[in-house]
């Protein structure tokens, strides 16, 4: 048995193949005989809220809800693309909501579960808006408005990112080493996992008293990318589009 964890798949009706490949994932038999199913945040490309009334957050809900169905737990924690969904969206897709930071035993192992943006500190700019976009206000605010309004502001949203994207030095993107121990070590733990930084690989931290381990989930823009997780073994792994 193991339990397998998916992020930043950005999900969205340009790229089709991907949310078949999504799709194709969930109904499998290692999904359906897992022992829990994790999405570690950036489930789509952009989330307008619970009340979308496209088709794609339809698909999305029907495939989850078959997996929570068929008896497997899933949990969500949302990413800094899908920050606007909420128990509504919970409740028809049939899983459990987690906060960022939140500590799951796996397997006798506390391990230490985030999107991962926040660690990413040296990007002041990045997180001045998440910490804008993450106030209840700003967010009540932003779903009183009509869908089409919020369509427009998220398709302005995605272009401000890809412009800080291109002008903003990898480095400064991707986590702070002394930001991911003081996550590590506040929460007692020596095994993290992350999404966010789309760089999936498994890296030796050095912790105050043991050495530990950062495992970086990938992205699915091209392919799809998984973590396998069992009591004696961590293993990434890749999905092919067919």
């Amino acid at each position: 048995m193991a339990t397998l964890f998916i992020s930043d798949l950005h999900l969205d009706p340009a790229r089709p193949q991907i949310t078949e490949l999504f799709e194709k994932y969930l109904a499998s038999d290692e999904v359906r005989h897992a022992d829990a199913l994790y999405i570690l945040g950036d489930l789509v490309e952009s989330w307008i809220g619970d009340d979308d009334d496209a088709e794609l957050p339809q698909r999305i809900a029907r495939a989850i809800r078959a997996v929570s169905d068929a008896g497997v737990p899933v949990y969500f924690m949302v990413g800094n693309r899908d920050f606007l969904l909420g128990e509504d969206f919970a409740r028809r897709a049939g899983f459990t909501l987690l906060d960022d930071g939140t500590v799951h035993d796996l397997y006798g192992r506390p391990t230490l579960l985030m999107h991962g943006d926040v660690l990413c500190t040296d990007d002041v700019a990045y997180q001045a808006v998440r910490q804008q976009v993450r106030k209840p206000e700003w967010q009540a605010q932003v779903l009183s408005m009509p869908l089409d309004a919020r369509r427009a502001l998220a398709a302005k949203a995605r272009e401000e990112s890809r412009r800080h994207t291109g002008s903003t030095m990898e480095s400064i993107m991707d986590v702070n080493a002394d930001a991911v121990v003081t996550a590590m070590h506040g929460a007692g733990v020596d095994r993290l996992i992350h999404g966010h930084t789309h760089r999936p690989a498994i890296h030796p931290i050095e912790l105050p008293e043991k050495t530990g381990e950062r495992i970086v989930l990938g992205d699915w823009y091209e392919h799809g990318s998984v973590l396998r997780v069992t009591k004696d073994d961590a293993e990434l792994y890749g999905l092919t589009v067919d």
